[in-house]
C-alpha cells in the first residue's frame, strides 16, 4: 500500500500541474490578449503579444501531454478497484486528446496567417468550449472508482461525479444557449471545485494505507 500512496501523490502532483496549465490557458492569456473584437484588432493584439501567444500554444501542448500521463497514473491507481471502469477512464481521456492538439493547430494557423480570420470564425471561447465539451465524461468513471475504492474518501467520488455533470451542462449550455453560460457557470462553480479538492487530497494526504487483509475494493 506504500506504493499506492506514492502513486496517489504522483497523480496529485500531475493534477496540480495540469490545473495550473489550464488556469494559464483559460484565464491569464485571455486577460492579456483581447480576441473579442474585429479580426484586424484581434490580429494586432496577437502580434503585440506574440511571445505570450506562442507560450500559450506550448502550454496547450504540454497540458495535453500531462493529461495522458496523469490518466495512466490514475489507471495504475484504480485498476485494482475496477479494471473495466479504469479502462473506460483512460479511453475517455485518450479520445479527447486530439481535440486539444486541434485547438493548438488553430492557434498556430492563426499566428501564421497574421490577420485573424481563423480566430474570428472560431473565437477563443468557442475553441475552449470544444476542448471541454466532453471533459466531464472522464470524471464520471473516475468518480465511481474513487467512490468504490477503500483508500480514498467516498465524498470525493461523489463530488467528482457531480463535477463531471456540471461540466457537461456548462458545455452544452455554452453551445446551445450561450446567453445563459455565465449564469450556469456561477451556479455550477462550487460543483466544479471537485477536481481541485481531489487533487489537493491526493497531493497532501495521498491514499489511505489499508491493513494487508482488507478488501482491495468496495462493491
Amino acid at each position: 500500500m506504500n506504493s499506492t500512496k506514492k502513486t496517489a501523490r504522483l497523480a496529485g502532483l500531475l493534477y496540480l500541474i495540469w490545473i495550473i496549465t489550464g488556469i494559464f490557458a483559460m484565464f491569464y492569456i485571455p486577460s492579456q490578449i483581447n480576441m473579442q473584437g474585429d479580426a484586424v484588432t484581434a490580429a494586432q493584439d496577437i502580434l503585440s503579444h506574440e511571445f505570450l501567444f506562442r507560450t500559450g500554444i506550448m502550454n496547450g501542448l504540454i497540458s495535453s501531454t500531462i493529461w495522458v500521463y496523469m490518466v495512466l497514473v490514475f489507471y495504475r491507481l484504480f485498476k485494482s478497484v475496477n479494471e473495466r471502469q479504469a479502462k473506460l477512464l483512460v479511453a475517455l481521456v485518450i479520445v479527447q486528446i486530439p481535440a486539444g492538439y486541434m485547438v493548438e493547430a488553430f492557434n498556430i494557423t492563426s499566428l501564421m496567417i497574421l490577420k485573424g480570420e481563423v480566430l474570428k470564425t472560431f473565437e477563443l471561447s468557442q475553441r475552449q468550449e470544444l476542448a471541454i465539451l466532453f471533459w466531464g465524461l472522464w470524471l464520471l468513471p473516475l468518480g465511481i472508482l474513487v467512490y468504490r475504492s477503500c483508500f480514498l474518501p467516498r465524498f470525493l467520488g461523489i463530488w467528482l461525479i457531480i463535477n463531471g455533470f456540471a461540466l457537461l451542462v456548462l458545455s452544452f449550455t455554452a453551445l446551445l444557449l450561450p446567453q445563459y453560460k455565465d449564469m450556469v457557470f456561477k451556479i455550477a462553480f462550487p460543483a466544479m471545485l471537485g477536481e481541485v479538492a481531489f487533487m489537493l487530497w491526493l497531493l497532501i494526504k495521498g491514499a489511505k494505507v489499508q491493513p494487508a487483509n482488507s478488501a482491495l475494493y468496495q462493491t
